[in-house]
């Protein structure tokens, strides 16, 4: 599971050096809203480049290309698909979109020897988008994700992106993910937050708290909140290892729920308890 993910623009090679040290889970090369439209042909050599560096030092590579039909061909004609774990498709706003870029990288696939298919990670930024989240999240197979933008749909909304706005939508959004058994991104609150540290880990936590598996970062600086709000801290583990303990000691007494500080635990909270601990930091 992906906890953080972090854009570098592909035509910002500086940046590219020290992005594996970063500690995100994943670098997404962006060839969408960080390159000026003039500037895509030149850009997408450069993400080629940048992908099968970051692949050869054993990073997880997602390419965001672009969602207009003519630059999307093009961006896919000079993807290195064997260097790239997952294309994220941006401004998705029906299943039909998902379903057409599955069908180009089938397409194109047969030019490499691949491991696996290269994955699709549907970004949701519209109103429509997200009314049709569960038809989004349900079109393909090749699906991995789900991730929510919450400044272009507060654009497209006409209105701030404050968490106040955003919780509705985003829980849309994750739902639709869970449903389907798919990661899902992002955060509803703005994303631009980068010197203050302690407000951008709160708006971390609380897109963990309304099922947001992971995010998107824009700035290096944001990798560690990220990293920190989506693992379990240390008083979920150590609650979580209680229960695993206190289910089998019933398990074995033949019961099947017991009572752990004055509250009933049976199955659901026991299979809470067992995420946790699959998804801790040490696990």
């Amino acid at each position: 599971m992906l906890r953080s993910l972090l854009f570098i623009p592909a035509t910002a090679p500086q940046f590219l050096a020290k992005a594996a040290e970063r500690g995100a889970g994943a670098i997404i090369v962006d060839l969408e809203d960080a390159v000026l439209p003039e500037r895509k042909a030149a850009a997408r050599p450069l993400a080629a480049d940048a992908c099968r560096m970051l692949a050869a030092r054993g990073i997880t590579v997602l390419l965001r290309v672009n969602s207009d039909a003519a630059w999307l061909a093009e961006d896919l004609a000079q993807a290195p698909l064997d260097c790239i774990d997952a294309i994220m498709l941006p401004k998705v706003d029906d299943a039909a979109q998902v379903q057409a870029l599955a069908r180009q990288l089938d397409a194109l696939e047969a030019r490499f020897t691949l491991a696996q298919p290269v994955r699709i990670a549907a970004l949701i930024e519209s109103p429509r988008g997200v009314l049709r989240a569960e038809a989004i999240a349900t079109a393909h197979p090749r699906l991995t994700a789900l991730a929510f933008g919450a400044e272009d749909y507060c654009a497209a909304m006409g209105i701030a992106p404050l968490p106040r706005a955003l919780t509705l939508p985003a829980q849309m959004v994750t739902l639709a993910a869970h449903a389907a058994g798919l990661e899902c991104w992002g955060l509803a609150d703005a994303i631009g937050n980068i010197d203050d540290t302690a407000a951008y880990a709160a708006t971390a936590r609380a897109a963990r708290e309304l099922g947001f598996t992971g995010a998107m970062a824009i700035h290096p600086r944001q990798v560690a909140a990220l990293n920190a709000a989506f693992a379990p801290n240390a008083e979920e583990i150590a609650w979580a290892r209680r229960v695993e303990a206190a289910a089998l000691a019933a398990l074995a007494r033949g019961d099947g729920a017991v009572t752990l500080d004055g509250r009933m635990v049976d199955k659901p909270i026991v299979a809470r308890a067992l995420r946790i601990l699959r998804d801790a930091p040490s696990a």
